[in-house]
């Protein structure tokens, strides 16, 4: 009871539930114990009332067993970010009631990408760089996640050995009207934009995963909604089980610009592994008017803890800077600990705050030995990703050399004219030394 009056308090934040029907006692067997019939007839349906995940819960509760309960992440990059913890934080909230959480890393999903959100298709990646993306996804997703209980799963167990046979026998529970209603693939048909059929097995491969799994329930966001509400529940229904609950996020995550979704693609994330300096900064880039979300989303603030912010800001008795480093500090915490928020504080001040010259103290060293080009010390430091982003940071007075703006990205650095201190953008630094 203490759960569903827990998942009811959070439906004011708009998440939806879709309904599932009962489950079949011949139901198709999770993977690891023999594999999905994949020959069951597409006209099979199992007979049964609709639930809801309080019903679902309490039908749990009588066979003795927890919900089986997944999200899946693609590791199309090597970074989690802010926007992904919104669902890890649900999935927290199956665990913290004793329910069987499985974190799926997407290694074969990857290889396509989610063509979602997309208004064209995305690359695709090769395995080994899937492999190198996904190394440290346990790891960032322990920050949030209980290590304890936490199943770690990686879908090419089983999407790997499926073979063409196979595809089409899943292939077949759907139609290409189905996948074409898609508002993305709807809006590329209209405006004479290319469609590969590759993009369509991204949705069935989704779907494969929650048949793999036997899931009861499948948390993602917005963009999901076809694949688990149409292609995942179908799927499963068409191979003999019941229709997994689906909870849609209600609300995403905007990034860094406060307007887009949080997204890895845009490059307007917060990685989970960021230094805590920077982590903190970029918090601190984010516009005034996303600071309710990220309150709400990423610190799990109710209502009335929005409201009194609200009226404290509209009254003048908060100041929209202060309540934003706040949030900055506790955002860091929870992914570097109070120290790793105080040094972030720290180092905020030092930067910005001071009537010093502007220059952290722990700021990263480097010995220069032998003359080299600024630009090639700042792509040699990851300072920068290459020549151009130098040249229109330079442009924009994004680069100084012990507090001077440089336009020339070409001038030499000489060991004796050392020690100096680089700096790209408000938040990265370097201090160059002699041997």
């Amino acid at each position: 009871h203490r759960f569903l009056a827990a998942l009811q308090g959070r439906r004011e934040s708009g998440e939806l539930y879709a309904g599932r029907e009962d489950r079949p006692a011949n139901g198709a067997p999770l993977l690891g114990r023999g594999r999905p019939d994949l020959r069951r007839p597409r006209g099979h349906r199992h007979q049964g009332h609709q639930h809801d995940l309080g019903a679902l819960v309490e039908l749990a509760e009588k066979e003795g067993r927890p919900l089986r309960v997944y999200a899946g992440y693609d590791p199309r990059t090597a970074d989690l970010h802010l926007g992904h913890t919104i669902s890890m934080r649900k999935l927290r909230q199956f665990q913290d009631f004793g329910h069987d959480v499985t974190f799926l890393i997407g290694t074969f999903t990857s290889l396509i990408g989610d063509p979602s959100d997309k208004d064209k298709a995305r690359d695709q990646l090769t395995a080994e760089q899937v492999e190198e993306n996904a190394r440290t996804y346990e790891e960032q997703a322990f920050k949030i996640l209980d290590p304890e209980k936490t199943r770690v799963r990686r879908n090419d167990e089983w999407l790997s050995p499926l073979d063409f046979a196979d595809i089409i026998r899943l292939a077949s529970n759907f139609t290409v009207q189905q996948f074409l209603v898609r508002e993305n693939f709807a809006n590329r048909m209209e405006s004479n934009q290319p469609i590969y059929l590759h993009e369509f097995f991204y949705a069935l491969m989704q779907a494969y995963d929650a048949v793999a799994q036997e899931a009861d329930v499948q948390v993602g966001g917005q963009d999901q909604l076809f694949n688990i509400l149409v292609a995942g529940r179908k799927l499963q229904s068409g191979l003999g089980q019941k229709p997994q609950v689906a909870i849609i996020m209600g609300e995403s995550l905007p990034g860094t610009d406060g307007s887009a979704k949080m997204s890895k693609s845009t490059g307007n994330h917060i990685p989970l592994m960021s230094e805590p300096w920077d982590m903190f900064g970029k918090v601190m880039s984010v516009p005034d008017e996303a600071m309710e979300l990220f309150h709400k989303l990423v610190l799990g603030w109710q209502q009335d803890q929005l409201d009194e912010m609200q009226q404290g800001l509209e009254s003048g008795k908060l100041h929209p800077n202060e309540v934003k480093m706040a949030l900055a500090r506790e955002i860091v915490k929870i992914f570097h600990g109070e120290e790793g928020s105080e040094a972030a504080q720290k180092r905020w001040d030092e930067t910005f705050r001071s009537d010093g010259d502007g220059i952290p103290e722990d700021i990263p060293e480097k010995v220069l030995a032998e003359s080299k080009r600024l630009v090639d010390i700042l792509r040699d430091n990851k300072m920068v990703s290459s020549g151009k982003e130098a040249k229109n940071l330079a442009n924009n007075d994004g680069i100084r050399v012990d507090g001077e703006k440089i336009d020339d990205i070409g001038m030499e650095i000489t060991p004796d004219s050392l020690p100096i201190v680089v700096q790209v953008g408000k938040r990265k630094f370097l201090r160059l030394k002699s041997e």
